[in-house]
């Protein structure tokens, strides 16, 4: 037979509620690990007492008892087990496991049997329910009746909250059965009552979550939160965790006590409990127990007489009350050094510690993840900013917790923190990408903060468009007899396209010879200054002289290696921050002299862009001069075709010589066109018959369409 049985999917009543977990027995004991809370029930073998196979609404479920009265059930097994498991009890713990079904009659009379923390109402020999009696709050007795009370489950959608048993007189004397009833309850009730003294109260406390300044009032048993408006009693069975957690400005620690079931105030649940100290308090605590009871009792964790830090004393009682490991931070170090990184979750902004164990984070909302319970980590990049990035975690049961904001300085050190760990990294493998794709912004965000920089930028684009402004101004007359000949162009050669085919439209009248070419000419006009904007973006010319640096940027750079000198290690953004906040503090005299430089400069800029204006103006005009020629050498052939194409609605009396005449002075029929557009009409047509083939031929192409 084999030592150890294992049983997942098993479920363990507590509180009425069922947590799914892992069942494990062997030669030792018995052993529970609840999936959600990470809890181990350990049950020694020498302790167990009897053990109960029943059915019940999972399928069917162990009851097992200890020597001491503790109660424990586990359900989920199915009816093929029951021999395996029967065997395995005989064999290692040398233990019947008994049958027992529950009554399911529907009767309301029975008898109450108390056996341990274990209140059962049987009918006959059969268990109709059982109560543990460590759910029970509070139990007040009336005429023959008695009621319990029970603590609220939040796992469970629905809580039994009372039950009252009606207890019939008896006929013996000097013995009342109401209160004893109840007090077999309360002998095994988890009923807290703040009797006799605390052992040592801390007052006005800073708690976070409850918010509010607290006393805190330490018993054998709990603690009691006392404020101005709530009070809390938190028995020590509740405490799951302790932590102590260094704040990144290592001025301030926080001492963080999970809590499962949780304390509650109104709807609100509180798992946590989170008090915030400052590490220069210190304190003088004196424990109301003599000598003698401290040393038996907490065996040298504490003494009578105590002194330290405050936040010292109060993790060092709880701790030996509590009798749980205070967990700290591991050897993780941020970017800063910080054991800790600041990040955002939901909508609030916070810490998380990566833990030896775990994650925490601190402080609204408290979330403490576990290792085990982790299915895989991702690293996704922020989504409003490259300037940071966000970390998300995924349970085994499907929760996503989202973590964002991270500075991405911190992301090599947190991947190298999981990849130790042995998570699962969804995104393996991305970590060069990564910060590859943050380096390449680095030179974006290096001097974001200075203000005077920012500044220098804008008068650096004023300048630019002036420059483009002059240089355009310089070159008007070149552009504007090139750019319409070249739409001139494009326009004959669309319409000429169409020209044979509509030549017997006939005869364009007068006016639609004048009013066509004005249109197009219009039209060429409006398209002018969008063509000198293209190309005056199209590239800069590197021979150009380089715009003047204002008096900040002069100062900077002759600043900047003393900065660098004088601290040490500095990025180049906190460098751009420094320098801000030193010229901002230097003295009016001294940004005078750094003012009359930059203006020095500006001079000379504006001298050297004169003369490169000068030079450049010669070598456009040369180069026009050159495009011009070879506009002509293709337009005259274009001019013959015009020619004959539009021959029907010339007159035969004109010469080749007129014609050739005629071609030449084609772009000068735009500006006379132009020009002319407000004069009379038989001037209009006085200039149409100088220069009537290429208006002819358009005219001709428009007509066709």
């Amino acid at each position: 037979m084999a030592d150890t049985l294992e049983f997942n999917e098993i479920y363990q009543e507590v509180k009425g509620s069922m947590n799914d977990g892992r069942l494990r027995l062997s030669r030792q004991g018995v052993i529970f690990k609840n999936s959600k809370t990470g809890k181990v029930d350990n049950i020694q073998a020498s302790e167990l007492a009897e053990g109960v196979w029943r059915r019940v609404a999972l399928g069917h479920g162990l009851k097992l008892l200890t020597k001491n009265g503790h109660v424990y059930k586990y359900d989920g097994f199915r009816e093929s087990e029951f021999d395996k498991l029967s065997d395995f009890f005989k064999a290692h713990y040398r233990l019947e496991l008994a049958e027992k079904d529950l009554c399911v009659k529907g009767w309301n009379w029975g008898t109450v049997r108390f056996g341990g923390q274990l209140l059962s109402f049987d009918i006959g020999e059969q268990p109709v329910f059982e109560i543990p009696l460590s759910n029970v709050s509070q139990c007040t007795t009336g005429k023959n009746e008695v009621t319990l009370e029970f603590h609220q489950n939040d796992d469970a959608e629905v809580s039994l909250m009372e039950v009252r048993f009606y207890v019939p007189p008896t006929q013996e004397d000097g013995v009342d059965p109401v209160e004893a009833f109840a007090q077999n309850v309360l002998s095994k009730a988890d009923v807290i009552q703040a009797t006799g003294d605390a052992i040592c109260i801390f007052r006005e406390l800073q708690c976070l979550t409850p918010r509010g300044r607290y006393d805190i009032r330490i018993y054998p048993t709990f603690l009691h939160l006392h404020g101005k408006t709530f009070d809390y009693k938190i028995p020590y069975t509740t405490v799951l965790r302790l932590f102590l957690l260094p704040h990144k400005d290592q001025r301030q620690m926080f001492f963080v006590i999970s809590l499962d079931p949780p304390i509650k105030q109104g709807q609100t649940r509180y798992h946590f409990l989170i008090l915030l100290f400052s590490k220069d308090e210190d304190i003088s605590l004196t424990l109301n127990m003599n000598e003698e009871e401290v040393e038996k009792r907490f065996e040298g964790r504490l003494t009578k007489n105590m002194s330290g830090s405050l936040y010292e004393m109060v993790s060092r009682v709880m701790k030996a009350l509590v009798n749980r490991k205070i967990t700290v931070p591991g050897n993780f170090q941020g970017h800063s050094g910080a054991q800790c990184i600041t990040c955002s979750y939901k909508a609030s902004s916070g810490l998380l510690y990566p833990l030896e164990r775990g994650f925490i984070y601190v402080h609204k909302p408290p979330v403490h993840i576990r290792f085990d319970e982790i299915s895989f980590v991702n690293f996704a990049r922020g989504t409003t900013t490259t300037r940071s990035f966000d970390f998300e975690i995924e349970t085994k049961q499907g929760t996503q917790y989202t973590f964002s904001s991270i500075e991405r300085e911190e992301y090599g050190k947190l991947f190298d923190f999981v990849n130790a760990k042995k998570l699962n990294i969804k995104n393996r493998g991305l970590k060069e990408g990564m910060k590859q794709s943050y380096d390449e912004y680095a030179d974006s965000d290096e001097d974001q903060h200075d203000a005077y920089l920012e500044r220098m930028k804008e008068e650096g684009k004023i300048r630019e468009e002036n420059a483009n402004d002059s240089s355009d101004g310089s070159g008007e007359e070149t552009d504007e007899s090139f750019n319409p000949g070249e739409e001139d162009d494009d326009v004959a050669e669309e319409f000429d396209s169409n020209a044979s085919a509509s030549s017997s439209s006939g005869d364009g009248d007068s006016d639609r010879d004048e009013k066509k070419p004005a249109k197009k000419a219009k039209i060429v006009k409006d398209r002018k200054p969008r063509k000198k904007q293209l190309e005056s973006k199209k590239g800069k010319d590197p021979n150009a002289p380089k715009r003047p640096m204002s008096a900040y940027m002069l100062w900077l750079n002759a600043s900047r290696e003393k900065i660098k000198s004088d601290h040490p290690g500095i990025s180049i953004t906190d460098l751009s921050k420094k320098a801000g906040e030193l010229w901002k503090a230097m003295s009016k005299e001294k940004k005078e002299e750094w003012d009359r430089k930059a203006e020095d400069a500006r001079r000379d800029y504006e001298k050297a862009m004169k003369e490169y204006s000068v030079g450049s103006k010669s070598e456009s005009s040369k180069a026009e001069r050159s495009k011009k020629k070879k506009k002509k050498q293709e337009k005259q052939p274009k001019g013959k075709v015009e020619k004959k194409g539009a021959s029907k609605s010339l007159s035969s009396s004109k010469s080749p010589a007129k014609n050739t005449n005629e071609s030449f002075k084609s772009k000068e029929f735009v500006s006379s066109d132009e020009s002319s557009s407000g004069e009379s009409k038989k001037e209009d047509s006085e200039e149409e018959r100088e220069a009537s083939p290429p208006p002819s031929s358009e005219d001709s192409g428009s007509g066709s369409d």
